[in-house]
């Protein structure tokens, strides 16, 4: 089994969810609480994690985390945590479930709310230690296992981020056999998360060489290898999930150096409570027009990028990419997905105010932010 020596060393391999009894015990966590969601829940893999616990594992469930995670739901998971007296979280499902874990973890020892700890709000200075939580995700796509952040709706409508050292779980255990029943649809939607981790990272101004390395060997495990395809294709595929999961993995590393104006574009579109936009499938729909407006703001990325695909250096990255979605059942646009033209001026404003700027290779005007957004419809 491998190891992964990096920060908080997840448990990597096929069957890794069998060490959860041993890494409870390493960090002294006797009385978790399970954050989860309904679907997880009706599917019966709750049950799965339930089997592998030591009998002097005495666990809580919060099974209703929203497909995009809330103040609400964190405020509401947080009062199980106190009322049963747990000393430790566990994060089991999809980013939306790891991330709600991580700011449960945040707010059982931290006074006020949840939004007081965004980064819109100077949270990154008042983020002390945090209470242990694990993470084990379900899908492939966020690498929130292994991110020191969060990105929660918060009660007046803002999806904001959380960021800080103690947000990194304490321990992480990466099964990619607890995404093998992972529906087509979902597993590219996650899978273009994952790529667009890799791609904004590589693209993102910040030296950090090994990161963008990681990000490089991402992007060829999703494209060049036909992970990604291959696992919409029969989900069964466990060489292909291994893949899509270390792929996600690296993506959440190589995004240490920053991100970009896609996620300030699907940050914006995921508040939208109405729509209950998918994350991931955003990003995959969103990247082709941030690849156009970033072409010559990156140096020799691009043809980096193309060779880690497997595709000749002088690739028209943004084509590529259209052509994936399309091979992928992903939507064609934004309109396909229920947004409108009217819609984006609000959703200009909220972008301009996306930390995930700071590290774009060429950050948009607001008329350019409009141009963007219809460029992705």
């Amino acid at each position: 089994m491998t190891q992964l020596a990096y920060s908080n060393r997840p448990y990597f391999d096929h069957g890794a969810i069998k060490e959860i009894s041993v890494v409870l015990e390493n960090l002294g966590i006797k009385k978790p609480l399970i954050c989860t969601d309904p679907g997880l829940a009706e599917l019966g893999m709750i049950d799965q994690l339930r089997n592998q616990l030591s009998n002097e594992i005495s666990p809580s469930f919060y099974d209703q985390t929203p497909a995009n995670p809330t103040e609400e739901a964190v405020e509401n998971a947080l009062e199980i945590y106190k009322t049963q007296g747990c000393d430790g979280v566990i994060g089991f499902g999809g980013g939306s479930s790891l991330d709600l874990g991580k700011s449960v973890a945040l707010m059982a020892n931290h006074e006020g709310k949840v939004v007081d700890y965004s980064i819109n709000e100077g949270g990154l200075e008042k983020i002390q230690k945090t209470i242990p939580m694990i993470a084990i995700p379900t899908t492939s796509g966020t690498g929130s296992e292994v991110s020191s952040g969060a990105v929660i709706i918060m009660n007046d409508g803002r999806k904001l981020i959380l960021a800080s050292e103690h947000l990194r779980p304490a321990a992480a255990i990466c099964d990619p056999e607890l995404t093998i029943g992972l529906p087509p649809i979902l597993t590219a939607g996650s899978g273009m998360d994952a790529l667009t981790h890799c791609i904004e990272a590589i693209m993102s101004p910040v030296i950090d060489p090994p990161a963008e390395a990681v990000g490089l060997d991402g992007v060829e495990r999703v494209i060049r290898g036909e992970n990604l395809k291959k696992a919409v294709k029969d989900g069964n595929d466990k060489e292909a999930r291994w893949n899509m999961m270390m792929a996600s993995t690296e993506g959440a590393m190589a995004f240490s150096k920053g991100l970009g104006a896609v996620h300030s574009m699907s940050h914006a579109l995921g508040a939208d409570q109405e729509l209950r936009l998918h994350h991931g499938t955003l990003n995959g729909v969103i990247l082709p027009a941030i690849l156009r407006f970033n072409k010559d703001h990156v140096g020799d990325k691009y043809s980096k990028i193309a060779r880690a695909m497997g595709k000749p250096e002088s690739a028209d990255l943004p084509v590529e990419i259209e052509k994936l979605n399309q091979e992928i059942g992903l939507p064609s646009g934004l309109k396909d997905m229920g947004v409108t033209e009217a819609m984006i001026p609000d959703l200009v404003e909220h972008s301009m105010t996306d930390p995930s700027n700071a590290t774009t290779p060429r950050l948009p005007s607001k008329e350019e932010w409009e141009k963007l957004f219809l460029d992705a419809m």
